[in-house]
């Protein structure tokens, strides 16, 4: 399958709008498959008004409105890429798009945190998150590393998200304003 090999190199490694955009929705996909999935294993939650499946669902929202934003934003100034943030006054969205270690440590810890929580939840009888998270954290072992390792890029990442989001929804209201006020 040499031949699909080469598609997907040329589609999602060359520099081109195609490949961006695919790029983000196949990270989209992934990202939704897994929340989907934790909103339904963490049913059980905090009380009756606030369950992690909600979290869980939230965070999907968050993460595909934020993206899109970005994405219809990056068009609107006629950017070639949606990572081209070096006029952004917040440092942690430039530190985020601007070094790519350190967008790929967000990106892979916040992945290895759901598929974590997903595989954690498999041990337990009683799944409530905040139950596995603790014991997860505090078990003292490889696991422990990984998941107190992969809290702290997801925060930065769901962080980077909101800022995204607030900065793309700027970039939009501005554009219809200075669209109005043209004659």
């Amino acid at each position: 399958m040499p031949e699909v090999e080469y598609l997907i190199h040329f589609f999602c490694c060359s520099v081109s709008t195609f490949g961006a955009v695919l790029d983000m929705v196949t990270d989209r996909i992934s990202t939704a498959c897994l929340l989907v999935i934790l909103s339904q294993v963490y049913r059980q939650g905090f009380s009756i008004d606030f369950t992690p499946g909600m979290v869980f669902l939230s965070l999907l929202a968050l993460d595909i409105g934020s993206h899109w934003l970005q994405m219809y934003s990056t068009f609107l100034l006629g950017k070639a890429s949606h990572k081209d943030v070096k006029d952004s006054t917040n440092w942690l969205f430039k530190a985020y798009y601007g070094n790519r270690m350190f967008m790929a440590y967000c990106c892979v810890a916040c992945e290895v945190l759901y598929i974590s929580l997903f595989l954690l939840a498999q041990n337990e009888t009683e799944k409530k998150l905040m139950d596995v998270l603790k014991a997860s954290i505090t078990g003292g072992s490889l696991v422990s590393v990984v998941v107190v390792l992969s809290l702290f890029g997801w925060a930065i990442k769901q962080l980077v998200n909101i800022i995204q989001m607030k900065t793309a929804a700027d970039v939009c209201v501005l554009h219809d304003i200075n669209k109005k006020e043209r004659p």
